[in-house]
């Protein structure tokens, strides 16, 4: 399943990988949202005969169109999001399958992403939530090497494979989100509701990242990642955790914002926390029935998230072999 906008360049390449699988995908949907100038059809590739192409006529951002994808793969028990700037190696969905039956009680995997301009770098091997809040891809930069399976807080959408009744189960993506955080805010929830996500080294997608948005110091990418860092947290952070780490997270939204002022970005990050606090009655409703369904205890989530006092972005395997 892949959610485009004005990516239509990177569409086609993606699209050719999906095409060559060497275990292919019962169905392939492409949602285009509401893109400047979208063709009338798509051209599919050999072997991608099972292509649906659906046009929205309005931009409802990452989390939006792929819930409304996810409404038309009712006959699927597993669900894969792909990204159009996403290139995948041809045996990416025989070992997230393979990695589905050896870890039944996983609701998501994570796969191995690596830059496409650069190949021999990791762009990233799952996400980390750090207790402040922050979060960011494991590895992100760093050279590849062999990774084991391990559990990691939580896929990257760019490319990562779902159980949609897990999916559904807790509602799917927050629409508020629209972009930029939306997969971790999905992936606390799945934990809360007390589903694990495990990384598959093997499967491996060349991304690139931020294509379509300005990368990812863009004021587009700083407003929507700052703003949704703020009701991610609100939203999930569990019990007494969310009183302990609060003065941390606060630090941290305040040294974010002195650090985006230094950079020029001053007015983004400003607007960013800004709506993020006129949100927070909304979030906070959201809050209680999230905690209210909740599974798992306290102690789970301060055993998967990053406590470091300075958070580092090189940190690989967040949890043990399993």
């Amino acid at each position: 399943m892949v959610v485009n906008w004005n990516s239509f360049d990177h569409l086609r390449r993606c699209l050719a990988a999906l095409a060559g699988q060497t275990t292919p995908f019962a169905q392939v949907i492409v949602i285009d949202n509401a893109s400047d100038a979208p063709p009338d059809h798509l051209d599919c590739p050999p072997g991608l005969e099972n292509l649906r192409y659906i046009r929205r006529p309005d931009n409802a951002g990452f989390a939006g169109g792929n819930n409304f994808a996810f409404g038309q793969l009712a006959d699927c028990a597993w669900i894969a999001l792909v990204n159009p700037d996403a290139f995948l190696d041809p045996e990416w969905l025989r070992c997230m399958l393979g990695a589905a039956e050896r870890h039944p009680d996983c609701a998501s995997f994570a796969s191995t992403l690596v830059s496409a301009a650069e190949p021999t770098l990791q762009d990233g091997v799952g996400d980390i939530y750090h207790a402040s809040g922050l979060v960011w891809r494991n590895g992100h930069g760093q050279p590849r090497h062999d990774i084991s399976e391990v559990e990691v807080f939580s896929p990257c959408a760019a490319a990562a494979l779902y159980r949609r009744d897990a999916l559904l189960s807790v509602d799917a993506f927050d629409e508020d989100f629209f972009c930029y955080v939306e997969d971790v805010d999905l992936g606390f929830r799945l934990r809360l509701a007390g589903h694990r996500a495990v990384l598959v080294p093997k499967a491996v997608a060349h991304h690139v990242g931020s294509a379509t948005t300005g990368g990812k110091h863009s004021d587009f990418a700083v407003y929507h990642g700052h703003r949704n860092l703020v009701w991610a947290f609100v939203k999930n952070m569990p019990g007494a955790l969310f009183w302990a780490l609060l003065p941390l997270h606060l630090a941290m939204n305040l040294i974010s914002v002195a650090g985006f002022a230094l950079r020029g970005q001053g007015r983004v990050i400003l607007r960013a926390k800004r709506d993020a606090i006129k949100g927070l009655p909304k979030m906070w409703r959201k809050r209680r029935e999230i905690q209210a369904g909740r599974r798992v205890s306290p102690r789970e989530i301060w055993r998967i998230i990053d406590k470091r006092l300075i958070p580092k972005r090189d940190r690989v395997g967040l949890s043990k072999e399993i």
